[in-house]
């Protein structure tokens, strides 16, 4: 399926959705209509009957017949796929009979991703699409005291720098309207007030501001700071983290934008330890680690090239940056399914087509606050 076709199902003004058309665009939403939900919170039934009621609601609502198509595309495809991972995530509680799916919307942001990368889906609106899949629950329970982890405030002005607010909003409400609960009426208005909230907080279609890069890392971070002052920043290393799939083209863009730079780089560490792809990756982490550990020490600037695919590996990476102040930029690189895989067939690596195939599945791109600069070179 091409992006072209993909973007065709989105209706134009006055139009019907041709449901059967998005089945046959995005064949696991067929497994939609055989997944049970909890009645408690969908009293319509399965999970396409849902999907369908909320494309819909979606189109029904004022903001989004009014919204410029570009933004009609985005809201309708993340609307349409929001779900799209309940079928592989659904649990039923064999005692009390209970159906939850937990990470699904985490899951369901990265099964949208591969299929519209396969799409060669623009890819500013992909990751815009994907998103909004990742979040698209958080307005429910964000003005909400009994789910709050961190305040209306702190959570608004994240999501400002991930997402647009006013599509996030839209979809929040389609996804509520596009069902039968009881406390619909309630979530309604959290929605409101969390749009009201960002308008408050001058991001509702842009992100927060903030005094500098620094302030705002350090607050997404946890730091007790206010984002209209500037918090001071130590001196450290500048470190450039590569982000990306094997074969993507990292060691390529490394050796063109920063050859005189010393590199971290596990597949290095890997080839020093005489060790496979997937063998005692501790031992070569370790090795890596402790070599950044020196230049950071030193304060000098380095290229850290590793793929760090998922949030939690770049988690880790980070958290030892900035534990001594470094200065981070982190870049992505990508490249289609085809070219990824001609690539490595070609490469000196014990890495498998088959192998690299499966790492997509952990596939969570950086977003824009994760560091002091986030760039994507595409």
């Amino acid at each position: 399926m091409d992006w072209k076709t993909i973007e065709g199902l989105v209706p134009g003004p006055g139009q019907a959705p041709d449901f059967a058309a998005c089945l046959q665009a995005f064949p696991q939403l067929e497994l939609a209509k055989t997944t049970p939900q909890s009645p408690l919170y969908h009293g319509e039934g399965d999970v396409w009957t849902h999907t369908m009621m909320v494309v819909n609601a979606l189109l029904a609502m004022p903001d989004y017949q009014g919204a410029p198509r570009c933004e009609q595309v985005t809201v309708f495809l993340a609307a349409l796929l929001h779900d799209i991972s309940k079928c592989s995530t659904t649990v039923i509680d064999p005692v009390t009979g209970a159906i939850g799916q937990p990470g699904h919307s985490k899951k369901g942001a990265i099964d949208a991703r591969i299929a519209l990368w396969d799409a060669a889906a623009p890819f500013a609106v992909r990751e815009e699409i994907c998103r909004l899949i990742a979040v698209h629950q958080k307005p429910f329970y964000v003005m909400a005291d009994a789910r709050r982890a961190v305040t209306p405030e702190y959570a608004v002005r994240e999501l400002s720098w991930q997402v647009s607010i006013p599509l996030l909003a839209m979809l929040a409400e389609a996804d509520m309207r596009g069902r039968i609960c009881a406390d619909q009426a309630k979530v309604l208005d959290n929605i409101e007030l969390f749009r009201e909230m960002a308008r408050d907080e001058g991001c509702y279609g842009q992100p927060r501001s903030f005094a500098d890069a620094h302030t705002r890392l350090a607050y997404f971070r946890g730091a007790d700071v206010h984002p209209d002052y500037a918090l001071f920043q130590e001196p450290g290393s500048k470190v450039v983290v590569m982000c990306g799939l094997p074969a993507s083209g990292k060691n390529t863009w490394v050796s063109e934008h920063h050859a005189d730079l010393p590199v971290i780089s596990f597949d290095d560490a890997r080839d020093e330890l005489g060790l496979k792809h997937g063998k005692n990756e501790g031992l070569v982490a370790h090795r890596a680690t402790d070599k950044a550990k020196a230049l950071l020490r030193a304060k000098a600037p380095f290229v850290w090239n590793a793929t760090h695919l998922s949030q939690q590996m770049r988690d880790k990476t980070l958290d030892l940056l900035f534990a001594y102040h470094a200065e981070v930029e982190l870049v992505y690189l990508e490249r289609s399914r085809s070219e990824l895989l001609r690539r490595n067939t070609r490469r000196d690596t014990s890495l498998s087509n088959k192998a690299l195939q499966a790492m997509l599945f952990k596939w969570e791109l950086p977003l824009p606050a994760e560091a002091h600069r986030v760039t994507y070179a595409l």
